[in-house]
């Protein structure tokens, strides 16, 4: 008993990396995936908040038309991140993602900090996109002729400034909150997604934005485009070769959910083949797409306007090509307001892995005993999610949620270095090539980019993270072997 004793309260102490197989293989899908299903299903991820919005952040703060840059730098970082969660996700196809993943390989203290990194970066992200959501359905109300009083859409302090002239300093964010409550309702009565119906939103999103670029590429001017990377006004960040790196950690939102594709693991008919394939596929055609609309839009407006949340919307305007705006305002619209949904049913379901294993309280995995979904845990997400959209700066949700992600992506890349030598004799369906150096290579890379953040965006993740060491250490760590000793008993008793 003092053997099992000690594993129990271990810090470092592993998920059997056989029982997460067997959890696998109890829930097994269908294996109905193939290499087009994978790709529309990255896309869909992927095209969202960072195209719709945080192109205008990044260009008119950071990198001017050298976005283009930045983007190419996120996409790379991306691609080597994604060949490590797919040998993890063939390996351990489980809920938690990365959480689960570190839980497998390096530890408890590990996956609890990769899980508490992981709330930081849902719940910013689904703020994020609530707030450039509230951007275009302003722009679009506007066009009908319906006005939302200035105040009520951006956070407090923030200048405001609509078409016609017209200013105000912000107080709430009104329709980014208000919209964090339609998609708990939606998630609490529960939203099932089909690869074919995700086919068709890809699509439209993927044609609305080509028209963007065919129709807008005929009003570029080259002015706008010159100089091409703007010196630094003296301080990292500022423009420069230093703005463009700084542009590539903001941007790497823009590719957050491309690891979807990964979680479809269990399901893909040949996860060998197609899962690669479908991850970089995805990456390169949202790549090629991004730097389109990147080019377009920093050449039909001047970079230094395009710091507003609906930059798209600004740039079909000036074109003057009116029949096209309402189109995409709508598709950015329906857009964001699905990724809203995916990404906070991420977030409720890291809490709900958390919560099973004990490292949070039993509320965040309850279930509403008809709709079968964790509803207190969502809709107290959702007033949570609501106050921060509500009150916070887009700029400061966009650093935040990319630091978050990047260092999700550093320990599950180091997380595949650490299986190789721990399990070395596991089943892999898929497997990362050029181990370790394309693992090395993409925590070097997300690292670099999390270098090139604002000092303030450390001081806030490593307060966030603080936070998290505190609760742990206070609750989770005695809870969660508290739920080993129990899972142990039965399956004793079982035998």
């Amino acid at each position: 008993m003092a053997q099992s004793a000690k594993p129990t309260t271990s810090l470092f102490v592993r998920k059997p990396l056989a029982a997460l197989q067997a959890e696998a293989e109890r829930g097994l899908l269908a294996r109905s995936l193939g290499v087009r299903e994978l790709t529309a299903l990255g896309i869909g991820s992927v095209i969202g908040t960072g195209i719709f919005v945080f192109t205008g952040v990044a260009a008119s703060q950071h990198a001017g038309p050298a976005l283009v840059i930045s983007m190419l730098l996120s996409a790379v970082a991306c691609a080597l991140a994604g060949l490590c969660y797919a040998e993890f996700a063939a390996l351990v196809p489980v809920a938690g993602s990365a959480y689960t993943y570190a839980y497998a390989t390096v530890g408890e203290v590990f996956a609890w900090i990769i899980g508490w990194d992981l709330v930081l970066e849902y719940a910013l992200a689904t703020a994020t996109i609530a707030v450039g959501w509230s951007g275009y359905l302003v722009s679009f109300l506007r066009d009908l002729g319906l006005h939302i009083p200035l105040a009520l859409t951006g956070a407090p302090g923030t200048a405001l400034r609509a078409p016609d002239g017209a200013t105000a300093t912000g107080l709430f964010n009104l329709p980014a909150a208000l919209i964090m409550f339609v998609v708990a309702a939606l998630l609490i009565r529960g939203i099932k997604q089909s690869a074919g119906v995700n086919t068709v939103l890809v699509v439209l999103k993927c044609c609305v934005l080509l028209v963007f670029i065919g129709v807008g590429a005929q009003y570029v001017r080259a002015e706008n485009l010159t100089p091409f990377l703007p010196a630094n006004e003296g301080s990292f960040g500022a423009f420069g070769w230093s703005g463009v790196l700084r542009g590539a950690g903001i941007m790497f939102f823009a590719y957050v959910g491309f690891d979807s594709v990964s979680t479809a693991a269990q399901e893909a008919r040949n996860p060998q083949r197609d899962m690669p394939r479908g991850m970089l596929g995805s990456l390169a055609i949202c790549t090629v797409i991004y730097v389109g609309v990147a080019i377009v839009l920093t050449g039909i407006v001047p970079y230094a306007q395009l710091n507003v949340p609906d930059p798209l919307a600004v740039g079909i305007d000036a074109t003057g090509v009116r029949w096209l705006s309402p189109f995409i305002k709508v598709s950015a619209l329906f857009g964001l307001f699905s990724t809203m949904i995916v990404t906070m049913l991420g977030q409720t379901r890291v809490f709900f892995s958390m919560s099973r294993d004990g490292l949070l309280p039993g509320l965040f995995s309850q279930v509403h005993p008809r709709f079968r979904t964790p509803h207190r845990s969502t809709a107290l997400v959702a007033v949570v999610i609501a106050a921060v959209a509500g009150f916070t700066p887009i700029s400061t949700l966009g650093e935040l949620t990319s630091i978050g992600t990047l260092l999700a992506f550093v320990l599950v890349s180091i997380g595949v270095i650490v299986l190789r030598r721990t399990e070395p004799n596991a089943p892999r369906p898929f497997r990362t090539p050029f181990v370790p150096w394309v693992p090395l290579g993409a925590a070097f890379a997300c690292l670099l980019q999390m270098v090139s953040l604002p000092l303030d965006t450390w001081l806030r993740l490593i307060a966030w993270l603080a936070l998290g060491f505190v609760l742990y250490f206070a609750y989770g760590r005695s809870r969660a072997a508290g739920v080993r000793r129990a899972s142990a008993v039965s399956a004793t008793a079982s035998r």
